[in-house]
């Protein structure tokens, strides 16, 4: 099974994904169609709290488009046992940071 037919039944109908760059909010078809494209790579990452109606995440992200490397909180928030927010936070990780593609 491919992430995208395997992240379908998890990934609520009304989900909102609200990034920490880029002042936009995306859907459920946005987050499947991102998610495992190879576009970021996490590393070091951990769940730091998870219960049935929160989960809280840090990791290193790194980026294929160039974009410098940044230390990511992510928020959770599940609703009927699926995930339907996720909103993150972001620390860069140079002093000469840069957002490419924006």
């Amino acid at each position: 099974m491919d992430h995208k037919a395997a992240l379908e039944p998890l990934v609520h109908e009304d989900y909102r994904f609200i990034p920490h760059v880029g002042g936009m909010v995306m859907g459920k078809s946005d987050f499947i169609a991102i998610a495992g494209s190879g576009g970021v790579t996490m590393e070091n990452h951990r769940i730091l709290f998870e219960n049935d109606e929160i989960g809280i995440e840090h990791g290193i992200a790194h980026f294929a488009n160039g974009s410098t490397s940044e230390a990511v909180l992510t928020f959770n928030r599940f609703e009927d046992g699926k995930l339907i927010l996720t909103e993150t936070g972001a620390t860069p990780l140079s002093d000469d940071y840069q957002l490419i593609g924006t």
